[in-house]
């Protein structure tokens, strides 16, 4: 794998249980690129992503993602290759019996981190940077929707990912705010994350252009890929 390739994937096949949800895939997403995963729900976009964060096992192919190869992972390995990972899902996911300040806190001690001043000052930076700085002691049920998919991002970013891996991240926003947070993410891709948003909200894609691998009967389309032929 070059050094700038965070996932590469080599005719992998994707399976739920044991029904064939997609087929043959092989693609690869550089540091610093923001990757959209487009497909009408049921095409197997969230089984992808379940691939790449090990929740699904890969039975077909090759794969790596942060250096870790899907392949051959180890059960005990997983947690170490999530921590490489930032996963934002559609509904939040936030506990909702504790302050932001204390979810985030959470994930940081489930990961390891012990000093209470760092801990502060890493909670203090990934607020910073979803502009929510000021929302340490609300409850989730105190925040608005793009509010609190603002904090799950921030959530994401607590260990310095590689790799940001958003499963429908707009799904239950208004365009405005979903607007603000594909933003975000924009952002984060420039500091030289990859990023990778399934959606099927074609309308966030019109507005920030970028790459996008396309699920349809099967199979995964790159527009990489498609302008290469065109312009063979």
């Amino acid at each position: 794998m070059t050094l700038d390739r965070s996932i590469t994937l080599d005719k992998v096949s994707i399976f739920q249980e044991h029904n064939l949800v997609l087929s043959n895939l092989s693609f690869h997403i550089n540091k610093g690129e923001l990757v959209y995963l487009l497909g009408k729900t049921g095409s197997g976009k969230s089984s992808l992503l379940k691939t790449l964060y090990a929740d699904l096992p890969l039975s077909s192919g090759e794969a790596t993602i942060s250096g870790y190869n899907l392949a051959s992972i180890k059960r005990r390995e997983i947690p170490y290759l999530r921590r490489k990972l930032g996963i934002v899902f559609q509904d939040f996911q936030l506990l909702t019996d504790r302050t932001v300040k204390d979810n985030l806190k959470f994930v940081l001690k489930a990961t390891g981190w012990k000093n209470k001043a760092e801990m502060e000052q890493r909670i203090e930076d990934v607020l910073t940077k979803v502009g929510l700085v000021t929302k340490t002691h609300k409850m989730p049920h105190e925040l608005s929707g793009g509010e609190q998919q603002r904090i799950a991002i921030a959530r994401a970013l607590l260990n310095d990912p590689e790799v940001i891996l958003a499963d429908e991240p707009t799904g239950n926003l208004d365009p405005e705010t979903s607007e603000g947070i594909i933003s975000i993410l924009l952002d984060i891709s420039k500091n030289g994350r990859a990023v990778l948003i399934a959606t099927h909200d074609i309308m966030m894609y019109q507005k920030f252009r970028s790459r996008i691998l396309k699920c349809e009967n099967g199979s995964l389309l790159d527009s990489n890929l498609m302008e290469e032929m065109k312009l063979s």
